[in-house]
């Protein structure tokens, strides 16, 4: 008997780290002076690092390749340097939020020259260079996928959206397999999360789903400790 398909959490964490508000998660842009050094993420950054099944990726937004590629390579420089001033603070990675799906010329030096630099910048760890996630939040053009990100999020939509018969038809058209795909699904009602997670696992390697309809990359919506538990299963 095969084993299922078992994926991995992808949390986009923007809530703000007063004390005790990320406790759900252990449970179940890098900033510039004087933002930085902040006493509340050095903490709970410094907690997440020290979990083995946790992978810690740095933020940035490439404002749909319009955003100045120095500008995106002095944040990943940022997040390396403090990952060398002090262990604790590491990132192994980085999501690239706001990317594109469509294919040209530009665009696509535009994203090969940032993968290049998150591989250059980041050390090598354990689980090999470091990761990069795109997120242009649909399905891309096969010619951004050669050889593209370690990760794309190919879904980020809503569950009233991605049950629709036109939505699958688009997804579809995605050139990647589940080993390279992540879909965050929201707004999706509490009864259908466990379902519908269970049903994801074996369509993408990473998933968010929350039952959360507003801010819900800002707090651990209502549905988090079921989402969790069927993330857990074999």
């Amino acid at each position: 008997m095969s084993l299922a398909a078992q994926s991995k959490i992808l949390l986009p964490l923007y809530i703000y780290p007063h004390p005790g508000a990320w406790e759900p998660l252990y449970t179940a842009g890098p900033g510039t002076p004087p933002w930085w050094p902040n006493a509340d993420y050095v903490r709970e950054i410094a907690r997440l690092n020290a979990l083995s099944n946790v992978t810690t990726l740095g933020y940035v937004r490439a404002t749909y390749c319009k955003r100045p590629h120095g500008d995106i390579c002095e944040d990943i420089k940022v997040y390396a340097a403090r990952g060398r001033e002090d262990e604790k603070m590491r990132v192994e990675g980085v999501f690239v939020d706001e990317t594109v799906n469509l294919y040209d010329e530009r665009v696509k030096r535009y994203l090969d020259g940032v993968d290049e630099r998150v591989r250059c910048e980041l050390p090598c760890t354990e689980k090999g260079k470091g990761m990069v996630i795109h997120n242009p939040g649909t399905a891309v053009n096969a010619g951004l996928a050669k050889p593209g990100p370690d990760i794309t999020v190919v879904v980020e939509t809503s569950y009233q959206h991605f049950v629709t018969k036109d939505y699958q038809e688009w997804l579809a058209t995605s050139p990647y397999d589940r080993s390279r795909a992540a879909y965050m699904v929201h707004s999706v009602p509490e009864h259908e999360v466990e379902g519908l997670t269970r049903a994801l696992k074996k369509r993408a390697e990473y998933l968010f789903v929350t039952s959360a309809t507003t801010g819900f990359y800002e707090k651990f919506g209502p549905s988090w400790v079921r989402f969790v538990q069927v993330m857990a299963e074999p």
